[in-house]
């Protein structure tokens, strides 16, 4: 039995799912509209999920899918709105991800759950339904803070950190992107230098931007480069610890997308860190490049929830909006083609997202193929948001529609973690052997 059904009390809403009475992963759910077929026992076309992917899950992916997607629903979903015209960010909401043990989910141990990747993308793609903005938040904890720690950390640091971020009750950050390096994290300006006159203490010194949590964070991963060597290390950045005057970490505020979540800047001002706070081994661009991949996977499953959210909402507003002689929008033919094209994309990337995930856990996935399916699933649902967006005619304008909030989203979807542009150069270079980056 997986830990994250296991480990939780019973109140808990997985050990709930793994105790309800369960559905075999072949059966058709009623709810799907069919074709017409000559047989009551003929197979039916599931719109919800067109290529009968769950028939891929195994139980317990099965149970913490549908155990994340009530959590999202009944909790995060009725206040989403809210938080994002106030841009605001409740932390208490990754106290709860961690109640139920969706935080660093494939990590053994500490607390983690130790679920597949397939479960993980399945958690992301439940929040990413409902808001982006709230998928990012979690990711940041999960891929960005806590899987570079139990990959890279020392026993001591796993120890201190795993355990309470598992909880929700240390919140972190990650900083590698800076006001002048944004595709280009080589450049880095934040710079180590040893302290003058304290043994094994370094200072850090430079800015970073657009970073998920870091107004609230207790914890930092920051990147920099060591003034010695030029080698880019990372380094484990306590709040607490911290004298006046040495981090900063205002809030980014106005921002038109990704407003239920808190994005900030870190600003290092000769910040002490001591070298027990440095990740021992890793160095260079591995370091982040390993946790932004465990992210990107993370995102291009999460797409695929909110490309559902999307065609679902069209989908019911084109049945019910009545125009020309009262018919429903969903009798015409143009509207009929954009579900028919999301669909479909909805289909595909849920599959590769999948397939992926599975080469990931056997250790067979390459950074080429998150690249691959981190673009294709971001650009085909930016994409079929837009388009079906024109179904809500002048209602998407209204925040209500909800369309117009996920559309938003997905631009800087489109724009972290590797602008598409970039994921494209990386699959280039792999094609060619040509680097085309300089």
């Amino acid at each position: 039995m997986s830990r994250i059904l296991a480990r939780r009390c019973p109140q808990g809403l997985l050990r709930q799912a793994f105790s309800a009475p369960r559905t075999n992963v072949t059966t058709t759910p009623s709810s799907v509209r069919a074709f017409a077929s000559a047989t009551s026992n003929a197979p039916s076309f599931n719109w919800e999920d067109p290529l009968n992917s769950k028939s891929l899950f195994t139980e317990d992916e099965i149970a913490i899918g549908e155990t994340a997607e009530r959590y999202c629903q009944e909790q995060l979903l009725p206040r989403v709105l809210q938080a994002y015209r106030d841009e605001h960010y409740d932390p208490k909401i990754l106290e709860e991800m961690g109640d139920l043990g969706l935080l660093g989910a494939t990590i053994e141990g500490y607390g983690c759950a130790g679920v597949s990747s397939v479960a993980s993308g399945l958690i992301t793609r439940a929040v990413e339904r409902v808001d982006s903005g709230y998928r990012s938040g979690m990711s940041v904890q999960s891929s960005l803070v806590m899987g570079p720690i139990n990959d890279f950390g020392t026993a001591e640091q796993k120890e201190r950190f795993l355990p309470g971020m598992a909880k929700g009750k240390i919140i972190g950050a990650f900083g590698l992107t800076e006001p002048n390096h944004g595709s280009d994290p080589g450049s880095m300006e934040t710079v180590a230098r040893p302290h003058p006159t304290k043994k094994d203490v370094y200072l850090l010194s430079g800015a970073k931007t657009w970073i998920t949590n870091s107004p609230i964070a207790d914890v930092l991963v920051v990147w920099a480069k060591l003034q010695e060597t030029g080698k880019i290390r990372g380094f484990l950045v306590e709040r607490s610890a911290c004298p006046p005057g040495t981090l900063e970490t205002p809030q980014i505020k106005n921002k038109t997308g990704l407003r239920a979540s808190i994005t900030g800047m870190i600003q290092l001002d000769n910040c002490p860190v001591p070298k027990e706070n440095m990740f021992p081994e890793v160095e260079g661009l591995k370091g982040p490049f390993t946790c932004l991949n465990s992210a990107r996977y993370g995102i291009a499953f999460g797409m695929m929830g909110a490309l559902e959210d999307c065609l679902s909402r069209a989908r019911t507003y084109a049945l019910e909006r009545k125009q020309f002689k009262g018919n429903p929008l969903a009798k015409y033919q143009l509207v009929q083609k954009k579900l028919a094209e999301a669909i479909t994309d909805v289909a595909y990337g849920t599959l590769a997202a999948i397939q992926v995930g599975r080469l990931k856990d056997e250790g067979k996935a390459t950074p080429e193929m998150i690249s691959m399916i981190k673009r294709q699933n971001c650009d085909r649902t930016l994409y079929h948001a837009r388009t079906l967006q024109e179904i809500f005619g002048g209602n998407a304008v209204s925040d209500e529609y909800h369309i117009g909030r996920v559309v938003a989203n997905l631009y800087v979807t489109q724009t972290y973690e590797g602008q598409s542009d970039i994921h494209s150069l990386i699959l280039g270079r792999a094609i060619t052997g040509v680097q085309a980056f300089v």
